[in-house]
């Protein structure tokens, strides 16, 4: 199932590239010999039953699905005819040339934002702006944030804020704006008394200097989904079933201090195991039909990538409370382009901070992380599905924008250098760039993979 979301996500997707350059180079009067999506051996291949004017495309769909190509009639490749040299491509305008180029990327990008126009439009269940208690120490709970607060607005100012509608919209507001340099101020419900008040977070200096690996609510110590301090699955031989705990048992206390929710409850007990050997602890649970009791836990010290941490063998926590989220028709369409835009914006910053060396090259996900992507969206729902291809449809536009030889930026980039000089540049320049840029996107692909690989642990 997996394998046929991703090979119809990526066809999708490459189509309407190449549908892009086909229908722009149609409208700029030039003839289009072959729309390819894959490449290799042939599956199918029609013609037009009513071609445009001039027009006698072959249509075909090969063996290999990961591309496409639209190919144009050029004197620089075959000899054309005298009646056709007017549609070639080396024939016309710098400017419908640029168009033509730009139009893949382009129809990328417009995807995006029918597909996330879509999404608003379907609505979808999304998690409750309901904070989960901050990391001990943290800005957070500095402040007085406590596990349960809800949400209500947000903004860099009490004069800027507004309206909260989930949590996943909470986390993305935050990653769009300069929260390390700015105030972040939270209208919030309290959980223990249902007051309304202000907080204003300010991430302190330190924490603003070298966050390369910090992003949004994390800064703060926010972030996590709130959820009762409540056991769920126990595992055979743990620690949990020897202390005799039960799914359903609430954690009340441990050694006297009050557990607010589950993420007090994991910070609490993985903390046990990073100061030596754990001590026994006394926990107060309430169990169903049984009322609150005493219970003796040791929890085990376990090596956890980088240091010690303590561990119970249990499921710690419920699924979040979540709210339906809609909008109309005109609003959907206003957030599906500003949506657009900030992934547009992410997406760039990202390809930055990894090219000057401040974000770390395994950020890059190949063709296995965006088919395991590609199955787990489709299995949780329809929209959750078409959000993460319009995200894909983003990632492919940017990424053919991107100034290397071989890609749709690169093409640009020799177009811009016409523009500057007046002539093309020389042929053997760009036999040896496009050389170059097969090289690079090749090397790009074998890293991404090995990602993967390492990613799905498939490689250690």
């Amino acid at each position: 199932m997996t394998v046929l979301v991703f090979l119809g996500t990526l066809g999708l997707l490459v189509a309407v590239h190449e549908w892009g350059h086909y229908r722009m180079a149609v409208a700029c009067g030039v003839k289009v010999l072959t729309f390819s999506v894959g490449f290799g051996r042939p599956l199918l291949r029609w013609r037009a039953r009513r071609p445009f004017p001039g027009q006698s495309t072959e249509f075909m769909i090969c063996l290999i699905p990961l591309g496409g190509y639209v190919k144009m009639l050029d004197e620089n490749e075959e000899v054309v005819a005298p009646g056709d040299v007017s549609m070639a491509l080396n024939r016309q305008s710098l400017w419908r040339r640029a168009a033509i180029v730009s139009a893949g990327p382009s129809a990328n990008l417009l995807l995006a934002v029918v597909l996330y126009a879509a999404t608003f439009w379907l609505g979808q269940y999304e998690s409750k702006p309901l904070l989960a208690s901050p990391a001990l120490g943290s800005v957070a709970e500095s402040v007085g944030l406590r596990g349960g607060d809800l949400v209500l607005r947000v903004g860099l100012s009490e004069a800027t804020l507004h309206e909260v509608e989930s949590m996943e919209a909470l986390r993305w507001w935050a990653l769009q704006e300069d929260t390390l340099h700015e105030p972040l101020v939270l209208e919030v419900e309290s959980a223990h008394n249902h007051r309304i008040h202000t907080v204003s977070l300010l991430a302190p200096a330190s924490i603003a200097e070298n966050a390369q690996d910090l992003s949004g609510l994390s800064v703060y110590g926010l972030g996590q989904l709130w959820s009762p301090a409540v056991i769920g699955n126990v595992q055979e031989g743990s620690a949990a079933q020897r202390a005799g705990l039960q799914r359903g048992d609430v954690v009340l206390h441990i050694d006297g201090h009050r557990m607010e929710d589950a993420a007090m409850l994991r910070a609490w007990v993985r903390a046990a195991g990073e100061r030596g050997p754990v001590p026994l602890q006394v926990w107060a649970i309430r169990r169903p039909h049984q009322g609150e009791l005493m219970v003796e836990v040791t929890p085990e010290r376990v090596w956890d990538k980088d240091r010690y941490v303590g561990r119970i063998g249990a499921y710690v926590g419920e699924p979040p409370a979540r709210v339906w989220v809609q909008a109309g028709f005109i609003d959907g369409v206003s957030r599906a382009f500003v949506r657009t835009s900030e992934v547009i914006g992410l997406t760039l910053d990202m390809v930055g901070r990894m090219v000057v060396g401040s974000a770390s090259l395994d950020n890059l996900s190949g063709p296995l992380s965006m088919a395991d992507y590609a199955g787990r969206s489709a299995s949780i729902g329809l929209s959750a599905y078409l959000s993460y291809l319009a995200l894909i449809s983003i990632s492919l536009g940017v990424l053919n924008l991107m100034p290397l030889p071989v890609l749709d930026g690169g093409h640009l980039l020799y177009y811009l250098y016409e523009a500057l000089t007046g002539r093309p540049p020389a042929a053997q320049w760009l036999d040896v760039l496009q050389r170059l840029g097969l090289l690079m996107l090749v090397a790009l692909m074998f890293f991404s993979l090995f990602n993967d690989l390492v990613r799905l642990g498939w490689l250690s």
